[in-house]
């Protein structure tokens, strides 16, 4: 959700005379009220290098994620509560048609119009289970700044108090464990200080010209409103200058890192999110963390980031009995700062077997809810869902899977359908996905060649040759090699050509998962193995390989 590039040398850190001069001008020696954990793990990126990938999370390879919150209520896509408050875009036009101008019906305004009345996460969560999900994610908060849960340092903007009056994490956490799925939270909320910006402008152009959004209101504001006694500004944090160039839709992506012009958060603000964050973290004890964020929230403006993952790491230790199972995730990483999370690629794949594991994030709409995708049958299809999930865990990756829901808490017929498809395909080939391993190569076959390379933090998604029966992805458990066609190949005949007789080890069984044992002939030109008449399945076939590895 940013586009730009890290700052080099975030790594191991700024300088120490650039970091002197930005603590003096805007000194953020947090002192929290929440209770940091103490451990082996110390807020440094050299202390968090100790990390290590839980097995578990190596194993689970599959996670859906429900990014679920006041923006999906209008059905209108991404970033809502910031384009409403964009003269001409569509969501600025879709809201002044459904709800009023936005110095009169602001965001705030449309929380209230949340209620999430259908809301039902225990037969959500079950769906996912069945479709193959080893872990769970849920909404924490996003840019929009409204809090998920009870929030003691978000009093009055939180889901328990306006919008559905609802814990949604403590919801979303009880279906997960009781499904015995992994859970985690993600956090976006360290950007609506700058995200929330464009509520501070006005239109330029015609009868509201001038007459300024709703992003500047106070709590005295409030008298005879439905949100009397509530402050705007713990919502909206826009008690502040406006960024360099803010009135420009664009420049945000490349301030994302708090460079750039943009300005930077108060101590005030920093130490509220870290405090929000410990006190999320420690109410929820979730295993995974993920965090929208160039390498660490706040980074390098604030040390939050890095007492958050220390915190993580060492409480997660001491709820597991000194074994460590958290898995924190960061975008944009760079070498080093592998080392100490999990990186994380937005929409896009890495094109090689990467040396740590690794985590796709996509969706298969948009992010929040869009009525206008379901209408003209637009989702990802579960193919290639599927064909995503075998090439990422081919690489040493997992996927996690964004579902799009609904305001009201479901989701939609065309949706459901993606899921129990991907479902389906799952409970035949899991085998191939489950608790493997990256082989020697991670495939072979034409979409190699035409890959596209990672911009930024991903967005490489779709921008290569489709995949078609020749494109083949390989996985290790064991002894077993399992080689994934991502297609039926014509002639009911396949070729691997990485398992020539003069390349490979020596083939003594193959198998089609879902049907029986094949014939099968290991040649200078590659591995021949005669299919049956028709293919057990859709999507992709995995043939079980034993005597290769």
């Amino acid at each position: 959700m940013k586009r730009r590039t890290l700052i080099k040398g975030l790594a191991t850190g700024v300088s120490s005379l650039y970091l002197s001069k930005l603590y003096a001008a805007n000194p953020l020696q947090n002192q929290p009220n929440q209770e940091i954990a103490v451990g082996p793990f110390a807020p440094t990126w050299n202390s968090l290098a100790q990390y290590q990938v839980p097995n578990w999370f190596r194993d689970a390879k599959f996670g859906i994620w429900a990014h679920w919150g006041p923006q999906c209520q209008p059905e209108r896509g991404d970033w809502y509560a910031r384009g409403m408050y964009q003269e001409g875009s569509d969501q600025y036009k879709f809201h002044c048609e459904k709800y009023g101008h936005p110095s009169k019906f602001g965001f705030k305004d449309v929380v209230n119009e949340w209620k999430a009345e259908n809301w039902n996460p225990e037969e959500l969560v079950g769906l996912y289970k069945n479709a193959g999900a080893q872990y769970f994610f849920a909404l924490a908060n996003h840019h929009d700044n409204l809090d998920l849960y009870n929030s003691k340092y978000q009093p009055q903007w939180n889901s328990t108090k306006v919008g559905p009056k609802k814990d949604l994490i403590g919801g979303w956490a009880k279906a997960a464990k009781k499904q015995g799925l992994r859970f985690g939270v993600s956090v976006h909320a360290s950007h609506a200080w700058r995200w929330y910006e464009s509520a501070q402008l006005s239109d330029k152009n015609g009868p509201m010209a001038g007459v300024p959004y709703d992003g500047k209101l106070t709590k005295a504001d409030g008298k005879g409103q439905w949100w009397e006694g509530l402050d705007p500004q713990e919502l909206y944090a826009q008690n502040h200058a406006l960024s360099r160039d803010s009135a420009n839709p664009n420049s945000i992506h490349s301030q994302w890192g708090w460079q750039n012009g943009a300005v930077a958060p108060s101590k005030a603000y920093c130490d509220n999110f870290l405090n929000r964050t410990i006190e999320l973290l420690d109410k929820y004890d979730p295993d995974l963390l993920y965090f929208d964020d160039t390498a660490l929230p706040l980074w390098p403006v604030s040390d939050a980031g890095l007492k958050i993952a220390a915190h993580m790491y060492n409480s997660n230790m001491k709820r597991h009995k000194g074994k460590l199972e958290a898995v924190l995730f960061g975008k944009i990483l760079d070498a080093e700062q592998q080392k100490c999370m999990v990186w994380d690629i937005e929409r896009g794949q890495s094109n090689k077997i990467e040396p740590f594991p690794w985590q796709t994030d996509t969706c298969i709409g948009e992010w929040h809810y869009d009525r206008r995708i379901f209408d003209r049958k637009g989702y990802k299809s579960a193919q290639t869902v599927v064909h995503t999930l075998v090439d990422v865990v081919s690489k040493n990756g997992n996927l996690l899977l964004n579902i799009p829901v609904r305001g009201d808490g479901t989701i939609d017929s065309e949706e459901r359908a993606v899921v129990e498809n991907i479902g389906t395909w799952m409970h035949v080939n899991s085998e191939a996905i489950y608790g493997t391993r990256p082989w020697k190569v991670f495939g072979e076959g034409p979409a190699i060649e035409s890959a596209a390379p990672i911009s930024a933090q991903g967005f490489n998604e779709g921008k290569g040759k489709p995949f078609t029966a020749e494109d083949i992805r390989f996985t290790v458990k064991g002894n077993i090699l399992y080689a994934i066609m991502l297609g039926w190949p014509t002639g009911n005949e396949a070729l691997i050509k990485m398992l020539a007789g003069n390349e490979a080890g020596k083939v003594s069984r193959v198998s089609l998962l879902g049907n029986n044992q094949l014939s099968f002939e290991q040649t200078e030109a590659g591995l021949k193995v005669k299919l049956p008449g028709q293919a057990p399945g859709k999507y992709a076939f995995v043939l079980k390989i034993e005597g290769a590895v």
